[in-house]
């Protein structure tokens, strides 16, 4: 299975709170790129892709929806900034066992982002991710390992 994973494109700072912050027009403008290199890479379309309920990264699969497509596009609670890693790979996991998924993005926040990678490819350290940062994984859910392909 692939797991996608991306941060949210550049916010503006100012919000009445943390999960109402919109994002910049930078922002719009860099995860659409970074969305049509995930497509040059081969990788448009989606089995899933799981959306932290923030605006930031709603608005980011907004964005990124004009290249890319999921069967399924979920809000995801569990992947605002400081859930928990370990649960959301098991959730993934559960899910892709269910439900045969080949290919799944999560766009999601730092810190999680980093921790998410380092769960899904163990013996790394959480990398730190660019606003629109993208990491593709080749992930075994049999075996529970995977290996960074590529990261934009």
């Amino acid at each position: 299975m692939r797991i996608f994973i991306m941060r949210h494109g550049d916010a503006e700072a100012f919000a009445p709170s943390d999960a109402e912050r919109p994002l910049s027009k930078q922002g719009q403008t860099q995860s659409l790129q970074v969305a049509k290199n995930c497509q040059q890479k081969g990788s448009s379309q989606f089995d899933l892709a799981l959306v932290s309920p923030y605006l930031r990264a709603q608005q980011t699969w907004q964005v990124i929806s004009e290249v890319l497509s999921a069967d399924t596009v979920e809000a995801c609670d569990e992947i605002t900034p400081y859930g928990d890693s370990e649960t959301v790979v098991e959730y993934v996991c559960a899910l892709a066992e269910t439900q045969s998924l080949e290919n799944v993005i999560l766009v999601s926040h730092l810190p999680l982002v980093g921790y998410l990678t380092a769960d899904f490819v163990t013996g790394i350290h959480p990398p730190m991710f660019p606003t629109s940062g993208m990491v593709c994984i080749d992930f075994d859910v049999d075996a529970r390992k995977g290996e960074v392909l590529w990261q934009l």
